[in-house]
């Protein structure tokens, strides 16, 4: 059984929605938390709060452990975290109609809202949720973005698409569930999400090549790498030059809390340290703070930079 978990900006929760779910222990919802422990769940943002009133991404619940800090709260452990870009309405399905089977039950639209106060936590069909995960996973695997993100030569054939009409329910699910987790779908969206952030730019030289495709030399750099938790997400990401990734990866540079490059000079070899010579200046960004690295993550890597 899958789920949708509401999340709110601002709601008082410590929610890190890579990470895990933040939410009180009403039996209600620990009920729904547990049932869906092992399996997936959708992140809703509700139009309160400045929300999208949209399902934002989805992830796969590992765990429910209790809050020792902070009894009678909970937190349900995720991985597998696949953001949406973009969103996918909530009222988005066919002919204007809710995802939800529980919602599109309701005659009068207008009390749709009403129906879902107070309940944050609720579970979904597979179906449901293969239904708007489609939608969601969309943008990653347009032809034109696998072309421009995704893997290059024969490896680009190895990308799958559930994107047929034949499929039984069972299938169909199972394939969505597959494609989310699949390396490659995984990397290209990333890539695609980072680049489109930092305009195709690497953020340390500023160089912006993009061959005759369309595609750009820039790479997407986890910042925490996915072989140690990492999450596939723009906040722990970096648009970076091949050379540049290559370092980084190795820890040879790394940044401070404001985002001011740190080199390792002692370890650059010598015909790389003219790509480096304004130490400590500021690194390029996004456009959107909501974009910019995630301190949790730079601090993680600096980590390793002093080691």
């Amino acid at each position: 059984m899958k789920g949708v978990f509401d999340t709110k900006r601002d709601s008082g929760y410590s929610d890190s929605l890579a990470d895990w779910y933040h939410f009180p222990t009403r039996r209600d919802y620990m009920e729904v938390a547990q049932a869906v422990e092992g399996d997936w769940i959708l992140y809703r943002e509700p139009q309160r709060n400045g929300g999208r009133k949209a399902y934002i991404g989805t992830a796969r619940v590992v765990s429910v452990v209790p809050d020792k800090d902070n009894p009678g709260h909970a937190y349900a452990n995720v991985a597998d975290f696949f953001p949406f870009d973009p969103p996918v309405p909530f009222s988005g399905a066919p002919n204007g109609r809710y995802w939800e089977a529980s919602l599109r039950d309701i005659g009068d639209p207008a009390l749709v809202g009403r129906s879902v106060q107070g309940k944050s936590l609720r579970l979904l069909s597979d179906a449901d949720f293969a239904a708007i995960a489609a939608v969601g996973l969309g943008s990653a695997l347009l032809p034109e973005n696998l072309k421009r993100y995704g893997p290059t030569g024969g490896e680009a054939n190895d990308v799958p698409s559930f994107l047929v009409s034949d499929l039984d329910d069972d299938t169909f699910v199972r394939r969505i569930q597959a494609t989310l987790i699949n390396r490659k779908v995984r990397d290209a969206n990333f890539r695609r999400m980072v680049c489109q952030a930092y305009d195709d730019t690497c953020a340390v030289t500023g160089l912006r090549i993009i061959n005759g495709g369309g595609r750009s030399e820039v790479q997407a750099a986890h910042i925490w790498p996915v072989e140690h938790g990492g999450p596939d997400t723009i906040r722990n990401g970096l648009a970076l030059s091949g050379t540049v990734h290559w370092m980084f990866d190795r820890h040879l540079i790394s940044l401070t809390d404001d985002y001011r490059l740190l080199v390792a000079h002692n370890r650059v070899p010598e015909a790389l340290r003219g790509l480096f010579e304004r130490q400590m200046d500021r690194i390029r960004l996004p456009k959107s703070e909501s974009q910019w690295p995630d301190p949790k993550y730079v601090s993680r890597h600096r980590e390793r930079y002093g080691a």
